[in-house]
């Protein structure tokens, strides 16, 4: 009975390690201080963001689709918007869609870099209770494609450099506003304006575009509103799968259909989920948050060495975000057989989508399902990807005056780091900085957030207001 004593004393001590650990996870002094006062006229806010909803630029990566003269005139609105801003500002198009504002500073060596889309997705009208372009206000609200992702961010950074360029404002350095109109297929807008920069030598010391926002309920244990900035995002891949079969008659077939085959594939890749990995965007996310979470959580998140294991059986079982943080996700989006309903089809496709974490690659990623399917008979292959970004400095005096300016706007706010699960074209700055972060200016419900390319999109003149204060204030720290 003895050797029971020291393996108790043993516990007893491990015990309050982590305890005592627990009890000092406690949130840092955030520094901020008294901010001054800033206006925004509101009416301008509202006046020039309908303005800019009601230009359909929805892109499509079929070019048949797309209204090329609502991009131009998209383009040509702007100067008549914001006149002052145009008028001490240097303009060039470096494609016919991307847009480059550059505002002179006093210096050029550290420049700053807004970034914003004003392509927007498809719409199905049926499904929307007022015209997704007619840009109505009613009842507090805009409503209209585009006034979440991203034009309300556009017309931020713009209001708020009309407002300064009025009062003849001289930032510390250059500030540049490159606009892409293509973000959401993936084009070529935002890269040509990085190649833009590679040439000329410009390296900035802070490149802000959409990601995350002001959020409530997205963290266990925590009670207060949380800024979420994305200090870096997943890569991605699409991965097709298919089937070839002699097809036939519903009537007679065979033991296994290509369809069939192709179920049972999905099946072995959902139920082998990605290895957990605590990256370090999710580790500093952790770190931040968990400080201001209740007691049993500070206790697994001070103590990760010890709780990881537990932590991936949790985000095993639950999937969402949460999960999505720690792992590669895996999620099978398209599926294609015959047209008929009584033809077994002579060929069968399935596509999946994947989110990939840092520490793996488009290639790994891959190989892993291959190998969990093993079936000679699926034809497995690469659509097109991408891997992760490059992960931004937090110690950084970039992310030192974001995070500054979001305190302002957003005092009772948690500031945290954290890993944008979708992509952005911010990955290509990670050729030229790496002070690259994104943060959507706006506190959004979960019901909001859920309107992002989705029916009804609508934000307040609140959050258009809030959004032009939040870019006056980080332009004056440029």
């Amino acid at each position: 009975m003895y050797f029971l004593i020291p393996i108790s004393a043993a516990l007893l001590a491990l015990v309050l390690i982590l305890i005592i650990r627990a009890l000092s996870f406690k949130p840092e002094a955030d520094g901020r201080t008294e901010s001054e006062p800033i206006t925004v006229d509101s009416d301008f806010a509202l006046y020039t963001l309908r303005e800019m909803i009601k230009k359909k630029t929805v892109s499509s990566t079929d070019k048949s689709m797309e209204n090329t003269g609502e991009f131009s005139d998209f383009a040509a609105l702007l100067p008549n918007l914001f006149p002052s801003l145009f008028k001490a500002a240097t303009v060039e198009t470096p494609s016919d869609r991307s847009i480059l504002i550059r505002y002179r500073g006093k210096s050029a060596s550290s420049p700053t870099v807004f970034m914003a889309h004003y392509d927007v997705v498809s719409v199905d009208d049926s499904g929307w209770l007022k015209p997704p372009f007619d840009a109505i206000y009613e009842d507090g609200y805009l409503w209209g494609r585009g006034t979440i992702d991203t034009k309300v961010t556009l017309n931020g950074i713009l209001v708020a450099a009309e407002s300064l360029a009025k009062e003849g404002f001289v930032p510390e350095n250059d500030m540049y506003f490159a606009f892409a109109g293509d973000e959401e297929i993936g084009g070529y807008g935002a890269p040509t304006i990085v190649s833009l920069f590679k040439e000329r030598g410009i390296t900035p010391s802070l490149v802000l575009d959409e990601g995350g926002a002001v959020v409530e309920g997205v963290f266990p244990g925590v009670n207060k509103p949380i800024a979420l900035i994305g200090i870096a995002e997943k890569g991605m891949l699409n991965i097709s799968y298919t089937v070839k079969g002699g097809g036939g008659h519903s009537s007679a077939p065979a033991r296994e259909t290509p369809i069939g085959i192709l179920s049972k594939a999905c099946i072995k890749v959902e139920s082998k989920p990605a290895k957990f990995r605590i990256t370090e965007p999710a580790k500093l996310m952790f770190d931040k948050l968990a400080r201001h979470s209740s007691f049993g959580y500070r206790l697994i998140f001070a103590n990760l060495w010890l709780f990881a294991p537990i932590l991936n059986l949790i985000t095993k079982k639950s999937r969402g975000e949460l999960s999505a943080l720690v792992r590669t996700t895996d999620a099978f989006t398209k599926m294609k057989g015959s047209d008929g309903m009584n033809v077994i089809p002579p060929t069968a496709s399935l596509v999946s989508n994947h989110r990939i974490i840092h520490g793996e690659t488009v290639d790994s990623v891959k190989e892993r399902i291959v190998r969990a399917v093993n079936d000679e008979r699926v034809e497995i292959s690469v659509i097109n990807g991408m891997n992760p970004s490059v992960v931004s400095a937090v110690d950084s005096e970039g992310y030192s005056r974001l995070s500054s300016a979001v305190g302002e706007c957003w005092g009772d706010a948690v500031v945290s780091p954290y890993l944008m699960l979708a992509c952005s074209d911010s990955r290509h700055y990670g050729e030229i900085s790496d002070k690259v972060y994104r943060f959507s200016a706006l506190a959004l419900s979960k019901e909001e957030r859920a309107l992002i390319h989705g029916n009804n999109e609508r934000i307040s003149i609140e959050s258009i207001t809030k959004n032009a204060e939040f870019y006056i204030r980080l332009m004056k720290k440029s």
